[in-house]
């Protein structure tokens, strides 16, 4: 593994506001920096009260304009919402305006319901246009003086893209266009062996990536101690059971017995959903860590958790940092 990064949903705390949350996200993006992680990612959601990153290109630009050096980038856009060349307009922008410091990562699915992608003013198709978009906007970042339709900003400046998935279909596209691949195991791992498998055994050398390059996502809560470091994770449960059962809203405080909080039959879900993660003391953390790289072997970990105080947060990535120095190598 060569790099480590972190990933963040701009998560809402229970008594905050969405202004709070975009500043404790800016603070955990410049706290990233300082600690040498590799990139800072947002993720879009929306119609979600406990996500503040809808307009997750505008959230880009802010906390790449409040950083100096880490890479900044979508973790990512879905597609579906979205024309290619909106996306290429935005991100050829934000490119223009922080040269060599963004990445755009492109999911598959709405990531929300059909009500809001209506709200959304884009239609639910029968046909599966992703691969066609994905194409598209690689025409748009390249070179091509003869396209009728230029992205200005974007014509020429080589966004890097990346493939999100949770399931195969991500997998084989990202090995057939020769593109880096993240897997969104933090909240679906069922896939993530197989699709691993899968993408590194078809992978076609590219123009844009000579070799595969997997990323893969995990939760990470990390406290001085293992009993504190649950206890900050329960607010994650908490959140993720609430959405399960048809409830979102904001991220809930920690509670100490979070399983007499949340039903049996919903807590066997969020467990299995969460199942791939980190948290603990320093020791536990590093054990847990050293057994999700040694069963995925990913280029990259991207790290990412809901806490509700942005102050543990920021020190839950400040203990992990010190655990994973010791777990990187050399990049080649």
């Amino acid at each position: 593994m060569h790099h480590v990064s972190i990933l963040d949903l701009s998560p809402v705390p229970e008594g905050s506001t969405p202004a709070d949350a975009l500043k404790a996200t800016v603070a955990l993006a410049q706290a990233a920096e300082r600690l040498g992680y590799h990139r800072f990612w947002l993720a879009e959601h929306h119609n979600m009260p406990g996500i503040a990153s809808a307009a997750t290109a505008v959230v880009i630009g802010h906390v790449a304009g409040a950083t100096s050096r880490i890479r900044v980038g979508a973790g990512g856009i879905m597609l579906p919402n979205h024309s290619p060349l909106t996306v290429a307009e935005a991100f050829g922008t934000l490119e223009t305006l922080y040269p060599g410091r963004i990445d755009l990562g492109l999911g598959r699915a709405p990531g929300t319901d059909q009500i809001t992608m209506r709200a959304l003013r884009r239609h639910m198709q029968a046909e599966d246009t992703f691969p066609q978009d994905v194409m598209e906007l690689l025409a748009y970042f390249g070179e091509n003086a003869e396209a009728r339709v230029q992205a200005v900003p974007g014509t020429g400046t080589n966004v890097p893209l990346y493939i999100l998935g949770s399931s195969l279909y991500g997998a084989q596209l990202a090995a057939y266009l020769g593109l880096p691949y993240a897997f969104a195991s933090h909240f679906a791992p069922q896939a993530l062996d197989e699709a691993l498998a899968i993408y590194r055994s078809s992978f076609r050398p590219s123009d844009y990536l000579k070799r595969p390059y997997a990323i893969v996502a995990a939760g990470c809560f990390a406290a001085e101690t293992d009993d504190e470091a649950t206890y900050l994770r329960s607010s994650m449960l908490q959140s993720f059971a609430r959405l399960r059962s048809g409830q979102p809203g904001k991220l809930p405080p920690p509670i100490r017995d979070v399983e007499a909080e949340i039903p049996a039959a919903i807590m066997h879900q969020v467990q299995g959903a969460l199942s791939f993660s980190a948290t603990g003391g320093p020791e536990t953390l590093e054990t847990q860590l050293k057994g999700l790289i040694a069963r995925t072997q990913p280029d990259e970990l991207i790290l990412t958790g809901a806490i509700w105080d942005p102050a543990k947060r920021i020190r839950s990535i400040e203990i992990a940092a010190e655990v994973v120095q010791g777990l990187l190598e050399p990049v080649a």
